[in-house]
């Protein structure tokens, strides 16, 4: 008796991959055409199907992080002219110098805070959007705001 070994065999007609790695079948030398995970469903809640109602998560990425802050430096730009326009209109409503330069950058200092959370609630408001985080600019914005047409009165 001769001792055969046993090698898997390829049908006639298909081309012979040529290597092979141990235990491997010819089917498998060959790219899958969709991953195995494509049947799978995609969860997009944090509690999936047992919490719809929650919020999908997202990441922020540094592109996001980048677009926002070229956009609230931009906003802080335009204020610095509404400040310097506003100090002038100020001073020509007869307002003192000192009082109207004061109330001007009360003014620049509450629109940034106002900008800078409206900013961080669109970038990611399920991580900005807190009482924690957009409270105190909220609160510090409308303060100065008031403070600045309080402040440009005298």
């Amino acid at each position: 008796m001769q001792d055969q070994k046993t090698q898997p065999t390829t049908p006639p007609g298909a081309a012979d991959p040529g290597f092979k790695l141990p235990g491997q079948t010819p089917d498998e030398g060959l790219p899958k055409t969709t991953p195995e995970t494509a049947q799978q469903p995609v969860e997009i809640a944090p509690g999936g199907a047992t919490n719809p109602s929650a919020a999908p998560l997202r990441d922020t990425s540094g592109r996001d992080l980048a677009i926002g802050g070229a956009v609230f430096l931009v906003l802080l730009v335009i204020y610095f002219f509404v400040r310097n326009a506003y100090v002038h209109h100020l001073v020509v409503r007869r307002v003192s110098p000192s009082s109207a330069g004061s109330a001007g950058w009360l003014l620049f200092v509450g629109l940034g805070f106002l900008s800078l959370a409206a900013v961080l609630a669109i970038i990611n408001a399920s991580k900005y959007l807190t009482l924690a985080i957009t409270g105190p600019l909220v609160a510090v914005g409308v303060v100065t705001l008031i403070a600045a047409l309080f402040v440009g009165r005298r």
